[in-house]
């Protein structure tokens, strides 16, 4: 016997609705660079994130120096698809190699509290028993957002190296996806601006 799902709607799964699709209109993600850089769309992705980066102030050029511990960076690159399947948008990330972090040099503190599922409806509960409103947000990108308090030096985005400085490295001044302090940077952050305006934590 065959019942209705107790969840609700389920929101159909992208991978099945590809076979409807034609795959020849949405480009494989690339594994490498160069594979990237062959394909307009992902050039045009990799051209936009650099935009945004520099428009966020992330990270600013610095010369190298021997006693620079420089971690890694590389690009990550995804099909951004719509519910039913077809392309919404290519998007290419620049991230950094957070592995290459060195314990007491890069970080220090990694801790960022995150609220349990159970908290999330207790409150949803109680609201809808006392007919309160409730408001939701999505910060895009939001890790990108914190600020970094320690001195971290990374690689420049693989074959995007500012051609005035092909030899610098980038000191990093807001938070990377890929950074072990990113999640923690991020809530520093948020949880200031909470503060700002009256909330308590």
């Amino acid at each position: 016997m065959v019942t209705r799902s107790q969840r609700g709607i389920v929101k159909p799964n992208p991978k099945y609705a590809l076979l409807s699709t034609c795959s020849e209109d949405i480009p494989r993600n690339p594994h490498n660079i160069r594979s990237a850089l062959s394909h307009p769309g992902w050039k045009a992705a990799m051209g936009e994130e650099l935009e945004a980066l520099h428009k966020n102030q992330t990270w600013q050029l610095v010369p190298r120096t021997s006693n620079m511990h420089v971690i890694g960076s590389k690009w990550v690159f995804k099909s951004k698809l719509k519910p039913d399947g077809s392309l919404d948008r290519l998007k290419a990330r620049v991230v950094a190699k957070g592995y290459h972090q060195v314990d007491g040099v890069d970080y220090i503190e990694t801790f960022s509290p995150v609220i349990k599922l159970g908290t999330i409806r207790l409150i949803i509960t109680v609201a809808l028993v006392q007919k309160w409103h409730i408001h939701q947000l999505d910060v895009k990108n939001a890790f990108l957002h914190g600020v970094l308090s320690e001195n971290i030096y990374m690689e420049q985005p693989p074959r995007m190296a500012d051609p005035n400085s092909p030899i610098h490295v980038c000191k990093l001044q807001k938070a990377l996806y890929g950074l072990k302090q990113a999640p923690r940077a991020w809530f520093d952050h948020f949880s200031s601006f909470l503060l700002k305006y009256g909330f308590f934590l």
